[in-house]
């Protein structure tokens, strides 16, 4: 029998959050051991942040509905519906939505997303 060469995502993995914040993890380390990229789709509520973080990987975000604010090394950037954006593997970041609308948009990590490399600052 031939290996398939096709994973179907029927089930993303759901990542518990305490913050309001939706992260269905559609590829990657929790959801099919896959290390060399993740890619996960969010809805952020109105009025969510994130602490300052300095990931070890590059990440894609595309904004759908709404719009993101990402402190990138003290710079702020507002990505909106429509755009994306690629930040590089050892910036400091601040992920949030300060606007009264949720945002909802896709997440690609390359490699992919790790708790332990992402490096989050204690608030």
């Amino acid at each position: 029998m031939t290996e398939k060469r096709y994973l179907k995502q029927t089930k993303p993995f759901r990542v518990p959050t305490t913050d309001g914040k939706l992260i269905e993890e559609h590829f990657g380390l929790a959801s099919t051991r896959t290390n060399a990229f993740s890619v996960a789709h969010m809805v952020a509520p109105p009025h969510w942040s994130e602490p300052l973080q300095t990931p070890e990987f590059d990440e894609i975000t595309i904004v759908l509905r709404g719009r993101k604010m990402i402190e990138i090394d003290g710079e702020e950037v507002v990505v909106e519906a429509g755009e994306s954006i690629l930040i590089k593997a050892g910036a400091r970041i601040r992920y949030s939505n300060p606007y009264a609308e949720e945002t909802e948009y896709w997440s690609v990590c390359v490699p992919a997303f790790d708790i332990n490399s992402v490096h989050r600052e204690e608030e």
